[in-house]
């Protein structure tokens, strides 16, 4: 009997793995077509997955538990890496991620509005700090802590989901586009500061030229 045992479970944890990622998958496609992704039932859910309600709720005991998981599964679906390490990282991010954001847009802009998708953001912002702090550690060094907060904040700025949409929204952009302008941008920024030929220091400057307004 033990080795029956020994024989089945992982049979069974692969079973579980591939329903855990079928109902993950039928929330993509169900969030692809919702408006209020957050108001997706979890009936709906299981009826698109091809399972019984109850097997979903073994999967994901509540709502909330489904939709905390299903948004780090959507970075790995999206292979948008969201841990820089270095300042080459941080420039390339948004050229690298925007695209892919584009042929993921529902889901992505869920992320953006709904309030598991804001909670979701709230809780990786610790670490994410801590991540872009890192990787601009080389440019924030030789700056003072209050040039290198605006710094490190203007690159979790253009280096977002949020810039992504901005850019499109307003600014007309395709994703391509709009990771290409925010990369530049990046690029243009850190460049500039690294070489110390622009101070950082935005209202002390625009102070010393009188131009304060």
């Amino acid at each position: 009997m033990a080795d029956a045992r020994s024989y089945n479970s992982p049979l069974r944890e692969e079973k579980s793995r591939e329903t855990r990622e079928a109902i993950l998958k039928a929330l993509y496609r169900l969030m692809n077509a919702a408006s209020v992704p957050d108001e997706i039932s979890m009936e709906a859910i299981a009826n698109e997955a091809g399972v019984q309600r109850r097997t979903v709720f073994r999967h994901f005991p509540a709502k909330d538990d489904l939709l905390t998981a299903f948004w780090p599964w959507l970075n790995a679906h999206m292979g948008a890496s969201t841990a820089p390490k270095s300042v080459k990282d941080v420039v390339a991010g948004p050229k690298e991620a925007f695209p892919r954001f584009d042929a993921h847009e529902a889901a992505v802009r869920a992320s953006l509005h709904s309030r598991t998708g804001r909670e979701m953001r709230l809780g990786m912002v610790a670490t994410r700090r801590l991540r872009f702090a890192g990787a601009l550690a080389p440019v924030l060094s030789t700056l003072s802590p209050a040039e290198a907060l605006r710094v490190e904040a203007l690159a979790h700025l253009l280096y977002s989901a949020s810039a992504w949409e901005v850019l499109k929204d307003y600014g007309g952009l395709t994703g391509a586009q709009a990771g290409e302008t925010a990369s530049w941008a990046l690029d243009t920024i850190l460049s500039a500061v690294a070489s110390g030929s622009v101070a950082a220091d935005v209202p002390s400057t625009a102070k010393e030229n009188g131009n304060e307004h």
